[in-house]
């Protein structure tokens, strides 16, 4: 008979909070290592995307999405996977200089992205 052991404990990071949307974008070179839950703006130009930094003009500083895992685009452009809809949990968020939440929350509601406090 098989025996299974204790190989240790699953605990969540429970980013995503409930129902959610996600869809598959490319982060663009020169981004560096971003983190799960790095808030994200699509640049303009090119539609690639970049840690929303309020001061940018180029089209990321919007808050557009949130990085479902790390990523390293130092060097290359990298494909991700991106949360575009949903709860998530306002104090696992990354947000890029200049940002709040109160100032992602703004955009995300409009983009049926809600920022909840979990309990607890």
């Amino acid at each position: 008979m098989a025996k299974c052991e204790n190989e240790g404990a699953y605990v969540p990071s429970m980013l995503m909070l409930g129902h959610h949307r996600a869809r598959k974008v490319t982060i663009k070179s020169g981004a560096g290592v971003l983190g799960r839950g790095t808030v994200l703006g699509q640049v303009t130009a090119d539609k690639k995307y970049l840690k929303s930094i309020l001061a940018a003009n180029d089209g990321s500083q919007v808050p557009d999405a949130i990085l479902s895992e790390q990523v390293d685009a130092s060097s290359a452009d990298v494909e991700a996977i991106v949360y575009i809809a949903g709860e998530v949990d306002q104090e696992k968020l990354i947000l890029g200089a200049g940002h709040t939440l109160g100032s992602v929350d703004a955009v995300f509601r409009t983009k049926s992205i809600w920022l909840v406090k979990p309990m607890g």
